[in-house]
């Protein structure tokens, strides 16, 4: 079975987070050691320190001495957990979590102050009571030989087999319309495999950074990253990828890797981000860290942790809403017939 270059490079370098170059510090399982354990390791290993200040204003000290000054030998565990979830989310990155007895922090923002943008009960309005069902993903023809296919999840492995299934079984339409929106990803290689049967050729899709030292901008020169093609069938007519802010993570990676071919056109609105490679360590007292530790950057060098903005910017609006359309759908089908017309899509 052939293996892909890009598949090594990501398991290669997740292994290597750990850099060695980076010394560990001692902290004393106190409340204050703890604290001070979490605010260095963050502060040694985090990997959007220089990226956050330029697009928010975030500064790391000032944001230790805020909530130093809110503990003492006197917090409780809880308290202490309470406001370390809170000292994590100034980075507003869904990546970082802590967790511990008292339950996991999270950082949500990222998706939940923006438009929705998706409905489960528009959606079967279009996937209607006779859609497949092939590994995970929900397909189905609309009128027009239009395919539509729903990709909620990259949290289990996808085959080449059934992607190859999936295609033959919409071979006789003309475009293809793949919605990850809400997809807030899993497993890169999935994403990847997915990917991979969109093109004939080997793509540069983007390049990773790692840790290099403890200094906020200490990182590997990028390495560049590349999709094969899959093994198995390849779609090279017009796809049209639907995308939201609930599109993270992996998720947010598939959109990165899919505007590289040409014939693909993002529609919907910005994804979420999440474009860091997450890394787990343990603070003295035993409570779980897990954070972005390495950068992956677009085909042209750019961060996408903040998101992903679309070819076509699109919004459900109320009144299609309230008469059970999706306008993003509608809008990709409007796009889909104007490419397979030979015309270009209207913004």
């Amino acid at each position: 079975m052939r293996r892909k270059l890009f598949t090594y490079i990501i398991a290669l370098l997740t292994l290597a987070l750990p850099c060695s170059c980076i010394e560990e510090e001692s902290f004393d399982n106190s409340i204050t050691g703890n604290f001070d354990a979490l605010w260095s390791l963050i502060d040694q290993r985090y990997c959007f320190f220089d990226y956050a200040e330029e697009q928010f204003g975030l500064d790391w000290n000032r944001v230790y001495h805020k909530y130093k000054a809110k503990i003492d030998e006197k917090t409780s565990d809880r308290q202490l957990f309470n406001i370390c979830g809170e000292m994590l989310g100034e980075l507003r990155d869904g990546h970082v979590n802590l967790a511990s007895v008292y339950g996991t922090t999270y950082y949500w923002e990222w998706k939940l102050n923006h438009p929705a943008n998706f409905s489960d009960s528009l959606q079967r309005n279009y996937l209607g009571n006779k859609f497949k069902l092939n590994n995970g993903i929900r397909y189905t023809e609309l009128p027009d030989s239009i395919a539509y296919a729903y990709v909620g999840s990259f949290e289990s492995s996808i085959g080449n087999g059934n992607l190859t299934a999936l295609l033959f079984d919409v071979s006789a339409c003309k475009a293809l319309i793949l919605d990850v929106r809400n997809n807030g990803g899993g497993l890169i290689t999935a994403a990847e495999t997915l990917a991979s049967h969109f093109t004939d050729t080997k793509v540069k899709i983007g390049s990773i950074q790692h840790k290099t030292g403890t200094a906020h901008d200490a990182f590997s020169s990028p390495e560049p990253m590349y999709l094969s093609p899959g093994d198995g069938g390849i779609w090279k007519r017009p796809v049209i990828v639907l995308t939201n802010r609930g599109v993270f993570s992996a998720a947010n990676h598939f959109v990165m890797m899919m505007r590289e071919l040409p014939h693909v056109t993002i529609v919907g609105d910005k994804t979420g981000g999440g474009s860091g490679l997450p890394f787990n360590s343990t603070l003295p007292n035993g409570w779980s860290v897990r954070f972005s530790a390495s950068p992956i950057l677009d085909a042209d060098g750019n961060q996408t942790e903040f998101g992903i903005e679309p070819d076509v910017r699109v919004d459900i609006t109320s009144e299609d809403w309230n008469r059970g359309v999706d306008t993003i759908i509608e809008k990709a089908i409007k796009i889909a017939k104007e490419q397979t017309d030979g015309k270009k899509p209207v913004s």
